[in-house]
């Protein structure tokens, strides 16, 4: 039976990695040291040949897809934008350490911040998002697939249809990094499972950035 494999890859750094602000919507373009180390690590050669690539709509994304991918045609799928932070947007987490709201998000006691995205909604929209890109990649003949968004979009994924499964933040992965899922459509359409088969570069997915530790975008 054929099986499709994706590349789930986190976007460069971006000033507001840097600053360690919640970023969702806005769309930053990436730093100078994210376009740095994004070819830097495309030099070392950690990222594979791939027959598609798909990406957020946000610039971010689209820069590194195009830094890592310059052969391959991008594909730009809406509903795996990163998740909106509402009125957190640009704050970090000393500046909303005050609060109430910040308190009552962080500790799951309220799905979303203020004017903000459901947690459950944004889950569900991106797992829409991942079956765009399966029903796209299969009807293009592709059986391998690059997929370059967000650090919140690929925690999310993982945690709602990873295996094996693990808690949110310990599919954290740093800018450049990522995870390799394989996909049988059998058992995909069944319970919508990702088998986590490896990391990108192997062993160093999970090592955050010291800039990464509170920022999700």
């Amino acid at each position: 039976m054929k099986t499709y494999i994706i590349h789930l890859i986190r976007h460069g750094q971006t000033e507001g990695n840097q600053k360690r602000q919640y970023i969702g919507r806005t769309d930053l373009p990436l730093s100078t040291n994210g376009i740095i180390e994004i070819e830097s690590l495309k030099a070392i050669d950690i990222y594979p040949e791939v027959d598609a690539v798909y990406i957020s709509p946000l610039l971010r994304c689209r820069q590194t897809a195009e830094i890592i991918f310059s052969n391959r045609e991008i594909v730009s799928v809406d509903n795996l934008i990163e998740y909106d932070f509402g009125d957190f947007e640009g704050k970090t987490a000393n500046e909303l350490e005050s609060c109430k709201e910040y308190f009552e998000w962080t500790s799951g006691k309220i799905a979303a911040p203020p004017n903000g995205e459901d947690a459950e909604k944004f889950s569900a929209r991106i797992c829409l998002g991942i079956n765009e890109v399966v029903r796209h990649l299969s009807g293009s003949g592709g059986t391998e697939a690059a997929v370059v968004v967000h650090g919140g979009v690929i925690m999310s994924l993982l945690a709602a249809s990873g295996l094996p499964q693990r808690p949110i933040l310990e599919w954290a992965c740093g800018n450049g990094r990522g995870y390799t899922v394989r996909i049988t459509p059998s058992l995909y359409a069944r319970s919508g499972v990702l088998e986590v088969v490896g990391e990108i570069p192997p062993g160093e997915a999970a090592l955050l950035t010291s800039t990464d530790s509170e920022d999700f975008e």
